[in-house]
């Protein structure tokens, strides 16, 4: 049985929190309308991504106001929504991405756990678990964030937890654009699973983001792929077409695992200095 997909770039721009939401409204409406059972949105899709201090304002529990409106939005249109936002927990801001079922229930929640620069660092403390997984449509899915996926060690431990399909929600920027062309068919294709990356456009402060969003097959070929602007793309998961793949590409069973070395940690690397 296929999963039939939704993957929203946008919005044009960051705006308010009530103008991303009413986008997400529309973007559901359209997804349902599609026959999509569920809608992916790019990175901080509610909040806006590079809005500074902004970031401290917008920022809640993750369910808090914002958990509420999409919530609400994924009933009303008996859609599951992949959306991004700045959660706060204690003292803490995690760039986080949460799953909603279509009843408008959590059922995932991931945080970034490679921090971009100062664009990240300045605010958000990073993700202290990788691996995020949930069920859906009879695929095992998994979550990362933009630059999570960037790191080949991520999409693998992805690949040997079980994910079949890895959701990417994304804020790549120019003159980066060979991560959504080159990069990412790249992991989908070595560690054999579909690839959602979604990203967001347009312009915002200092920011200009590239847009090609993409649903890649573990064949590293592309399902779909949006241009520069707004666009809504909607794609059939197939698990056949995964082990299809899977039986002519045995990277992931030839490894030799036992001859790999581990590599030192960040921490001993540092002692070793």
């Amino acid at each position: 049985m296929t999963v039939t997909v939704s993957l929203y770039q946008g919005p044009e721009l960051a705006g308010d929190v009530d103008a991303n939401l009413a986008a997400l409204d529309d973007a559901a409406r359209r997804a349902a309308s599609a026959g999509a059972s569920i809608l992916v949105t790019p990175e901080m899709s509610v909040s806006g991504y590079d809005i500074g201090d902004l970031v401290l304002e917008r920022a809640e529990p993750f369910d808090g106001p914002i958990f509420e409106r999409v919530s609400t939005i994924a009933r009303s249109h008996c859609v599951a929504i992949v959306y991004g936002y700045p959660e706060r927990s204690g003292v803490n801001l995690f760039n986080a991405v949460q799953v909603i079922d279509a009843s408008g229930r959590s059922v995932a929640r991931y945080r970034k756990t490679h921090l971009f620069g100062e664009l990240d660092r300045a605010h958000f403390t990073p993700g202290p678990e990788l691996l995020v997984q949930f069920d859906f449509g009879g695929l095992r899915c998994g979550l990362l964030t933009c630059y999570d996926v960037e790191f080949p060690e991520t999409v693998r431990a992805h690949a040997d937890a079980g994910t079949q399909w890895l959701i990417v929600p994304t804020g790549l920027m120019t003159p980066f654009e060979i991560i959504a062309t080159h990069v990412v068919p790249t992991r989908a294709y070595e560690s054999q699973l579909f690839v959602t990356y979604v990203n967001r456009c347009g312009t915002e402060t200092s920011l200009t983001y590239c847009g090609q969003t993409c649903a890649v097959a573990p064949s590293g070929s592309d399902l779909a792929r949006a241009g520069a602007h707004e666009e809504l793309l909607t794609v059939d998961l197939d698990p056949a077409e995964l082990a299809r793949s899977r039986s002519v590409n045995t990277h992931l069973a030839d490894r030799r695992t036992d001859l790999y070395p581990t590599g030192p940690s960040r921490s001993e690397q540092e002692t070793d200095r």
